[in-house]
């Protein structure tokens, strides 16, 4: 595993954090709204927001008409080394299960 794939799956470890990840799908949001829909006060979601900005999968911007405010929101293609590995895991389990399949309908 690439240490960009290590990093995304260790930022969605946590609950928390891929409840964040859950609420930005639907559409960025400030941190104030994520800490309240979370219950989590702003020191704890600080940390879960750092980690999944180290892992690549948020951003945050800052609206023109207060520099003070964070709108966080998912990172476009930040997932997309993860589906990479998903899809070549999945293929590989599929291809091991149907061989046993085989196997076992051979002995039967």
């Amino acid at each position: 595993m690439s240490a960009g794939l290590d990093r995304t799956l260790a930022a969605l470890a946590d609950p928390h954090r891929r409840r964040i990840v859950e609420l930005l799908r639907e559409q960025p949001r400030r941190a104030g709204e994520l800490s309240r829909a979370l219950r989590l006060n702003p020191s704890a979601l600080s940390r879960h927001l750092r980690t999944l900005k180290a892992g690549g999968l948020i951003e945050e911007a800052h609206p023109a008409f207060d520099a003070r405010v964070r709108v966080y929101s998912l990172k476009s293609g930040a997932m997309a080394e993860l589906k990479d590995w998903l899809a070549v895991t999945e293929q590989l389990w599929s291809n091991q299960l149907g061989a046993f399949k085989a196997h076992l309908e051979r002995q039967a």
